[in-house]
């Protein structure tokens, strides 16, 4: 995830990965460089990498190109633990602050999937786009979930043991979803979809071996309450999160912007049991906030191609554009490409 990073800009890059060890007290850059594989992916240390990959690649553009982000992007969202980053990147949690919460939050989530002793997961959904809404509503009714239109509810209080409760963990497209939780149950609800409710969607079992976004995760909800109410562990006297930010960040809870620093803490934490709207977030900021260029940065583009499916858009167009920054090799042309359109919006 980092290597090339290192290779191509040790000026910017050596730092940060030194910052990093020092902050969780490991040696998490030697992990990433040298693995063994299964260690890197175990999620304690896989997700404060996948956090830190996109803070490097951020960064990178800031120092080495002089990309000023306070200056030229508009807002910031994040999909699941990618709101940390995009949080960082707006100015709403500091750095350090950001990845000893990321680790702590993994190591507790780690804890949970092992502490089951049941198979848990994640599984994507893929149907027809005009099937979707339908078969959510056939899921929520098969799991005694409340649903109003087509919001999905995951707040909702259930008589099943957590052990047992399945819920929608990701909305990503107008044809995805992913359920979250006990395998069995949700090999229970897809005959249930297939035998009884006319639907036939396209399972594909996730790598994940934890079942995240679903009630399972409590705990690491909780502990998100705790850590979010602690002062600053990066700048003595300060809260940890700090409002106002430099530019809006959309929340995966309510697909829409952070209004209070209150509510902050309160959707973040909550993230950890509740559905990413991450569809809804993509169709509001296309929408309504005629967001017209979009660049994710971090390890991998699923995010990228998600997005421009959605919006309708891969690479540059006339007026816009969704580029994705994972490889060193990527950011040159991309910032040519920004330049070219930074006033198209004025041109149409």
């Amino acid at each position: 995830m980092t290597t090339d990073w290192l290779e191509a800009f040790p000026r910017t890059v050596k730092p940060i990965l030194e910052q990093m060890d020092e902050t969780l007290n490991v040696s998490l850059s030697k992990i990433i460089a040298e693995g063994p594989n299964s260690t890197l992916t175990a999620t304690e240390n896989a997700q404060p990498a996948i956090m830190m990959t996109s803070i490097i690649i951020l960064r990178v553009l800031e120092q080495e190109f002089g990309f000023k982000t306070a200056e030229r992007v508009d807002l910031t969202l994040g999909h699941s633990l990618g709101e940390y980053a995009a949080l960082v990147a707006a100015g709403y949690l500091r750095e350090a602050d950001s990845l000893r919460m990321v680790r702590k939050r993994a190591e507790v989530m780690a804890r949970c999937s092992k502490d089951v002793g049941e198979e848990v997961g994640m599984v994507a959904l893929v149907c027809d786009a005009n099937h979707l809404g339908p078969m959510v509503e056939a899921i929520h009714e098969f799991l005694g979930h409340h649903s109003e239109g087509s919001k999905l509810d995951s707040n909702a209080d259930y008589d099943t043991p957590s052990v047992q409760e399945v819920l929608i963990a990701n909305v990503n497209s107008k044809n995805q979803i992913v359920l979250s939780g006990n395998i069995k149950r949700i090999n229970e609800l897809l005959t249930h979809l297939r035998q009884f409710a006319g639907h036939d969607p396209r399972a594909v079992r996730l790598k994940s071996d934890s079942p995240f976004h679903s009630p399972l995760m409590k705990p690491a909800a909780e502990l998100m309450k705790k850590l979010l109410d602690q002062p600053s562990q990066a700048e003595a006297g300060q809260d940890t999160v700090i409002w106002p930010g430099l530019m809006p960040c959309i929340s995966n809870v309510s697909a829409r912007p952070f209004e209070s620093k209150q509510q902050l803490k309160d959707y973040l934490a909550r993230q950890c049991v509740e559905t990413v709207l991450w569809h809804d977030s993509i169709v509001y900021l296309h929408k309504e906030e005629k967001v017209r260029r979009w660049i994710g940065i971090g390890p991998g583009k699923v995010g990228r191609n998600l997005v421009g499916k959605e919006v309708g858009m891969k690479g540059a167009v006339k007026g816009g554009g969704v580029w994705g920054i994972s490889d060193p090799k990527d950011i040159e042309n991309i910032l040519r490409d920004l330049d070219i359109t930074e006033n198209a919006a004025d041109d149409e």
